[in-house]
């Protein structure tokens, strides 16, 4: 292994290779580029990128946040529909491409990992829908004004999730309009939120450590 990435890899055919086209069991409305085990496509992201220890490839599953997430759009279009949309840690754009089909005027998704918004990309296409990326770190900066903001699954660091609640409270102090999907992760701070709508969504035992994994869409308190 090198010392660090190459800048040669083609990120879309590596997902395209390396992933199937699988409709997530809670949103059967639309396919993704998904890994049917972890461990495999870690490893093989690790070759590729000629890179050890890289993060996770979140981009190759449907997390149970994400899925109810997309889940709770798709049945309430109210949410998004006409407004501009940032997706937050897109990963594989499920989210993005939920609120795009159910008639957001835009959607921006972001994430820092490439791999993710290649990832993303490929999906939008196999949905027929576009998506409007950025690999910029959004958490660095304050949030720009958004109609709506979308996060799934993002509470799992504490201090990611501290760089994430500080970004979504002041946009939510400014007038956006804040969906969090998440199953209670380690670092969620389920007094700073209601339940919007709860769900019991089928996963993955290997990534999960269940199969039906208890998920609900919250909303920042006021």
């Amino acid at each position: 292994m090198s010392a660090g990435p190459r800048d040669d890899t083609d990120y879309p055919a590596f997902i395209a290779a390396n992933t199937k086209l699988i409709a997530p069991p809670h949103v059967p409305e639309i396919v993704l580029h998904l890994a049917e085990e972890s461990v495999p496509i870690w490893q093989k992201t690790e070759e590729e990128l000629g890179e050890m220890n890289v993060p996770p490839p979140f981009w190759a599953f449907a997390w149970a946040g994400g899925q109810a997430l997309a889940r709770y759009l798709l049945d309430n279009p109210h949410e998004v529909s006409g407004k501009t949309v940032l997706d937050l840690g897109t990963g594989s754009g499920l989210t993005a491409i939920a609120a795009l089909k159910v008639g957001a005027a835009s959607v921006l998704a972001a994430d820092i990992d490439p791999m993710a918004l290649a990832s993303a990309h490929l999906n939008a296409a196999a949905n027929g829908v576009t998506l409007t990326t950025t690999q910029e770190d959004l958490l660095a900066n304050p949030p720009a004004p958004f109609g709506a903001i979308l996060v799934g699954d993002l509470f799992y660091e504490r201090e990611l999730a501290e760089r994430v609640l500080t970004y979504i409270s002041l946009a939510h102090s400014n007038g956006s309009r804040v969906l969090v999907g998440d199953p209670q992760r380690s670092y969620f701070p389920r007094d700073r939120f209601v339940c919007v709508k709860a769900y019991e969504v089928a996963v993955t035992r290997e990534l999960e450590d269940a199969l039906v994994k208890k998920t609900a869409v919250w909303a920042l308190k006021l």
